[in-house]
């Protein structure tokens, strides 16, 4: 498979599920631009290949999504993978939450995706074939206890894509959302330590609490969520559309 002449955006894509993603387009032939807040980060990602462009963008400013996604499409042309991956994750309780915290939850998983998608689209919807996928959570189908700002925003995603999808039928542009359980990435390694102090258990206990989470025993890797993002770009997958695919080792 080639996706030779084809843009991606990919955001969030400096670390993590979104640098596997973006490392897997960039080796099957896409110009892939990586976003993220730190451009050093960026750049030293970027150096890896030629595919990979570095460009600082915070997804909670619509300005700045404006701007540099344009700049994006003037150096690389039209965005024909939307990869919406950029997000945090962090529980609270409800009753210790206060309004700043959720709304800087909503702002980067569900406005983030709102605006790195609607950009996207201006030039995506000019061209004959789009995908657009957010990089969700098992989170946005289920409750997920003691996150509920985080589960609610995982599921305005779902929704958003859910919605779009339906908004395009018939159109060579497909949306859908990949909901991955626990990754092994440095969002468990920071909440280990969030769920170690809360919690009043050792790291290792913590880290333990995420990973029987999963029904398999263990952490995903993040290039099995880049393999299923690499399906949903690949032909044979124009059908699946308006689709949330659990990444979680089982039925939960």
């Amino acid at each position: 498979m080639t996706l030779e002449g084809k843009h991606a955006l990919v955001t969030g894509g400096g670390t993590g599920i979104g640098l596997a993603i973006a490392r897997d387009l960039a080796a099957k032939g896409a110009q892939v631009t990586i976003t993220g807040r730190r451009q050093e980060v960026l750049d030293t990602v970027a150096a890896e290949s030629a595919g990979l462009f570095g460009l600082a963008m915070d997804v909670r400013d619509e300005a700045d999504v404006i701007d540099k996604v344009a700049a994006a499409v003037a150096e690389r042309g039209p965005v024909q993978v939307c990869i919406a991956n950029a997000g945090i994750a962090e529980g609270r309780a409800v009753h210790k939450m206060d309004l700043a915290f959720w709304r800087n939850m909503m702002a980067t998983n569900l406005d983030g995706a709102f605006l790195t998608i609607r950009e996207s689209l201006k030039s995506m919807r000019e061209t004959d074939w789009g995908r657009v996928i957010a990089v969700a959570s098992v989170a946005g189908l289920r409750g997920l206890p003691g996150a509920a700002c985080y589960t609610a925003s995982k599921h305005g995603m779902v929704g958003l894509i859910r919605a779009l999808s339906e908004d395009y039928l018939g159109r060579p542009i497909t949306f859908n959302a990949l909901c991955p359980a626990y990754v092994d990435t440095e969002i468990v390694d920071r909440n280990t330590a969030s769920i170690s102090q809360r919690a009043g258990v050792s790291a290792d206990e913590a880290r333990e609490i995420m990973v029987s989470a999963n029904r398999h025993r263990r952490l995903i890797r993040p290039e099995e969520v880049a393999a299923a993002a690499a399906w949903l770009v690949s032909p044979g997958s124009e059908s699946v559309n308006g689709q949330a695919i659990e990444i979680a080792g089982g039925m939960m």
